[in-house]
């Protein structure tokens, strides 16, 4: 049997319209895709390599160049097959996107020694055209970030819009439907960004708001009923929101032909595999089954200590179980996986370097005995709890924090062993409930305890003391692919220190983490 992966397919769905976003690099370009889906158009990331011809295989509505790091003087600066522009596609410059639809049409961009970032004041030009015209205010705030400036349009554009230091901030040929914006409408720092981006999807591109997850549901379902037919499959419930959502969601296309495997790998979180039991064999009527794992997966990361290695160790030690599992179930040949889109993006595509192998992506084995199901792989995690909420799926499964798959085997920096495990899960714990009594489990994406591989000097009831500190990250984002450092008040942190430090054992010192995503990832490992 093959691994390869059956999943919903939009982009050749007739249902939904699809907005191709082009990455250049930047760390806006899924903030983009993600914003065009909240207009209700679906919309997918592709690199700036794709060609004329595999971009018109794709059949897109509308494709948006994303912003980029680097220069379009720069020698390598990426650019894109120019044929693209020929290919009767409608196409939004947003940012370095913008100068390179003016440079490569025949426009100038000049280096001017005098850039914009941060806030700017933008003042429409003539009637502002199709994305700033009509009932838009004629100065209105918007956010840049750019060094060069476009100082001449190609011809046949139209300049609707300058700043003080770009002359050319917004400009149009509404007869190829070809457009550019210096600022960024994808960020709420430009309080009429997502205005421009839906003018250009309905009014330019001609789009249908179709994408809703009612019908992300029906359109998963037949593509499930079509993938698994007759067949069995089973489903390896996490603990995490991800899995309980594809689950609930299979369940509802194939009902008793779906048995979920939930693996205790002795890497929860405190409490959590009496909570999962509970929920899918009560509370949702799914048969499951619960395997008692610990001991295996102790076993298999006896003396790992490089993540990446970590992360395959679990990923193949889950699918062995799995396929253990599916021996007594029978015609069991299809294995459901939450995987989401930004966990392929982050795993590796042509369009990105590989930040981190997820168990679920990366770190499958080649020789796995199972077709894949993973009905939520189109979908970020925003969307995934809407999905979630739409099947009936209790809020405390919704809306629990992300949980990474390995469990806390990558929040243990360093060897993984049962002791390590049970100072973490104490902590883990303390961090959660007083978030929970503090009322900001909504405002906070993820929020968890870290064991670093190192030992403090500290000192408690007179004596020196030689133990284990214990990291609190908190983070707050939308879909994880970046991520701030969340602030949390000072009387909370104090609170989930004292009581660390009183509680567990083993633990003498407790600091918080202030680092974003990027430079760093959510999870140390």
């Amino acid at each position: 049997m093959s691994a390869d992966s059956v999943a919903p397919d939009p982009v050749h769905d007739p249902t939904y319209d699809t907005v191709l976003v082009v990455d250049f690099g930047a760390q806006y370009a899924q903030l983009i895709a993600r914003r065009v889906r909240e207009a209700r158009v679906y919309s997918e990331i592709v690199p700036h390599t794709i060609t004329a011809d595999e971009l018109r295989e794709r059949n897109p509505a509308g494709v948006i160049f994303s912003g980029g790091p680097k220069s379009v003087h720069v020698e390598g600066a990426p650019t894109i097959d120019p044929a693209v522009y020929d290919a009767g596609v409608p196409v939004l410059g947003i940012c370095y996107g913008a100068q390179l639809v003016a440079q490569q049409l025949g426009g100038v961009v000049s280096r001017t020694g005098r850039g914009e970032y941060g806030r700017a004041e933008l003042a429409v030009v003539g009637d502002g055209g199709v994305l700033l015209g009509r009932d838009l205010p004629v100065h209105q705030s918007v956010w840049m970030s750019h060094f060069d400036s476009i100082s001449q349009p190609p011809e046949g554009f139209a300049v609707t819009a300058s700043t003080p230091e770009a002359p050319v901030a917004a400009l149009e040929d509404t007869s190829r439907r070809i457009m550019g914006v210096q600022f960024h409408p994808e960020v709420v720092h430009t309080p009429h960004g997502q205005e421009v981006l839906e003018r250009f999807l309905f009014d330019v591109c001609g789009c249908r708001p179709t994408w809703t997850m009612s019908s992300v549901i029906e359109t998963s379902v037949a593509t499930i009923r079509d993938q698994v037919a007759g067949g069995r499959a089973i489903c390896g419930l996490s603990g995490g929101v991800d899995s309980a959502v594809a689950a609930a969601l299979v369940h509802k296309a194939i009902g008793p032909q779906l048995t979920c495997v939930f693996v205790d790998t002795g890497l929860l979180r405190a409490g959590e595999a009496e909570q999962v039991t509970e929920t899918f064999r009560r509370t949702q009527g799914i048969e499951l089954i619960h395997v008692r794992a610990a001991d295996r997966f102790f076993e298999r990361l006896e003396g790992v200590t490089e993540p990446e290695e970590k992360r395959k160790a679990i990923g193949e030690l889950f699918i062995r179980i799995f396929e253990d599992a599916a021996g007594g179930i029978e015609d069991a040949r299809f294995l459901v996986q939450g995987t989401l889109y930004p966990d392929v993006i982050e795993s590796g595509t042509s369009a990105a370097d590989t930040i981190k192998s997820h168990h679920n992506v990366g770190g499958l084995p080649d020789d796995m005995d199972f077709e894949l199901v993973e009905p939520l792989r189109p979908l970020f995690k925003d969307e995934v709890r809407r999905v979630g909420e739409e099947l009936g799926l209790p809020e405390e499964i919704v809306w629990r924090q992300p949980f990474p798959g390995p469990g806390l085997g990558v929040r243990i920096i360093g060897e993984v062993t049962p002791d390590k495990v049970a100072i973490l899960q104490a902590a883990d714990a303390i961090v959660r409930e007083e978030l929970h009594r503090a009322g900001l489990d909504r405002e906070i994406w993820q929020a968890f305890a870290v064991l670093p591989d190192i030992r403090t000097v500290g000192v408690m009831g007179d004596e020196r003391t030689y133990a284990r500190p214990i990291i609190i990250r908190a983070v707050t984002s939308e879909d994880a692919m970046t991520a701030d450092w969340a602030r949390l008040p000072h009387d909370l942190l104090e609170r989930m220190s004292n009581r660390i430090i009183g509680e567990v054992a083993g633990v003498n010192r407790v600091a918080y983490d202030i680092t974003s995503k990027p430079p760093g990832t959510i999870e140390w490992e």
